[in-house]
């Protein structure tokens, strides 16, 4: 099969729109609130999956690629969706081997369905799935000439894709907020924002552990730092794939101003920060704030789409 690049062949809405919301939070502290909706880029290739993963797979030229995700993997279900849509096979690596003798969960169905072969591993193989003997291991039972793809497709070259996020926003906000799992969106996003513009992530995982992430991420693609950014640790709600009841609330009244989906995991995390730092007094009065809105809800778990 002809190699067709993604870019050309999926037709993503580039750029993505970007959209005032009013917002009296924001409004009465003298602040503009944008949505930045990469959501709507690509049905199946959703926000900053498409912009992680389409360099990734112009790279990989229609060859297999290999890559890693839990069990509600965003970036495993994008991946499969772009093999079908390519035509090239994806083996998907998922973190649990007590998952294998279990039935499918609705996201990884989604992935099967798509043509993904799914590999369970134990959680000690997953932490270590950057070491080269591992993956030779899961490289021997792959197809031919299989290209690795990192977990959430963060490397040099999908951070260099996320710096065309950044560019899309120069002049348009002061403040740009992201969530952030992996690091590799914010490291682009910053890299592409114009001078006096900021980047601020948002992570939803527990740790501390990102910015030397984002660090080396920008020192892998651009050889060192790039643009103004910082972090937020305070909003991760306990953890990846942690909500509560706090953040549901909030997200159903952000739904109800704004008529917007809100997923959870990664978007609500996000939009709750910029309401508690605008309450803060964090941002100066005539500061714009854009949100990237990176995915939309997941139906396979319960919320709306």
């Amino acid at each position: 099969m002809t190699f067709r690049d993604p870019a050309a062949a999926l037709e993503p809405r580039l750029p993505s729109p970007l959209r005032p919301a009013d917002d009296d939070r924001f409004a009465r502290r003298g602040l503009r609130l944008l949505l930045k909706r990469d959501d709507l880029i690509h049905p199946d290739l959703v926000g900053n999956k498409w912009r992680k993963l389409a360099p990734n797979l112009a790279a990989a030229a229609g060859r297999p690629v290999l890559t890693f995700g839990g069990a509600y993997s965003h970036h495993l279900r994008a991946t499969a969706a772009a093999g079908r849509l390519l035509g090239f096979p994806t083996v998907g690596v998922v973190r649990g081997d007590e998952l294998a003798g279990r039935p499918l969960n609705p996201s990884l169905e989604r992935c099967a369905a798509d043509g993904m072969r799914l590999v369970f591993v134990d959680r000690a193989t997953y932490r270590a799935k950057g070491d080269p003997e591992v993956v030779a291991r899961l490289l021997r039972d792959a197809p031919e000439g299989t290209v690795v793809v990192p977990e959430g497709g963060s490397n040099a070259a999908a951070v260099r894709g996320c710096a065309g996020l950044g560019r899309e926003l120069r002049g348009r906000a002061d403040v740009v907020a992201v969530a952030c799992g992996t690091g590799g969106t914010l490291a682009g996003l910053a890299a592409g924002l114009a001078p006096g513009q900021r980047a601020l992530g948002v992570p939803v995982l527990k740790g501390g552990f990102l910015g030397g992430e984002v660090r080396a991420l920008q020192s892998a693609a651009f050889g060192g730092p790039a643009g103004e950014w910082s972090l937020d640790d305070r909003f991760h709600f306990g953890g990846y794939g942690r909500t509560g009841p706090g953040l549901e609330a909030f997200a159903e009244d952000f739904e109800t101003r704004h008529g917007l989906a809100v997923e959870r995991l990664y978007v609500a995390k996000m939009l709750y920060a910029l309401v508690a730092l605008a309450e803060e007094g964090a941002f100066a009065p005539g500061t714009t704030v854009a949100a990237v809105v990176t995915g939309r809800p997941d139906p396979d778990r319960g919320w709306r789409a």
